[in-house]
């Protein structure tokens, strides 16, 4: 299955449109504004929150926290490597690896590729589009999506 997040170029605060391959809306992202660290939520089309995303501040290398339900599930961590970038997914086993600076990465588990995503290019802000394996989560992998955009964000505007 793809689905395909779209950035709004111009917003107050993050809000992403996560689209299903015939172009309907699946779900949508709402960041909250005004806070220490980034701070998403991730709703359905009813607007009941699957999964919130917070960020720890103050620490050395990017971690950021994926809740749902209200329980913790996952920690999603930069690993810290001199030549590659890659991140953990504590709490899952799964790993990110990939090119993060084009916007090409993988998220895998120890036996198989889980999801490919890749940056659409000449678009009006930001798109990508996540290949996703038969049997996998969305709402997880969409949250692991989510941490990576905003640790590339975070990349980008501290080499600005």
């Amino acid at each position: 299955m793809n689905l395909y997040m779209k950035q709004k170029l111009f917003s107050w605060g993050d809000k992403f449109s996560i689209y299903d391959e015939a172009g309907n809306p699946r779900y949508y992202v709402e960041g909250e504004i005004f806070t220490w660290g980034r701070k998403l939520h991730l709703y359905d089309l009813s607007n009941r929150e699957l999964a919130f995303i917070q960020q720890e501040v103050l620490t050395f290398l990017p971690k950021y926290y994926i809740f749902r339900g209200g329980q913790k599930m996952a920690e999603v961590v930069k690993e810290f490597t001199f030549f590659k970038q890659e991140y953990s997914v504590n709490g899952l086993g799964w790993k990110v690896r990939g090119n993060f600076f084009a916007h090409e990465y993988e998220i895998y588990n120890s036996a198989r590729p889980l999801a490919c995503v890749s940056k659409e290019w000449f678009t009006l802000g930001d798109a990508y589009q996540i290949s996703i394996s038969p049997q996998v989560d969305e709402v997880t992998l969409l949250s692991i999506v989510l941490v990576i955009d905003g640790c590339i964000d975070d990349m980008n505007n501290n080499n600005n």
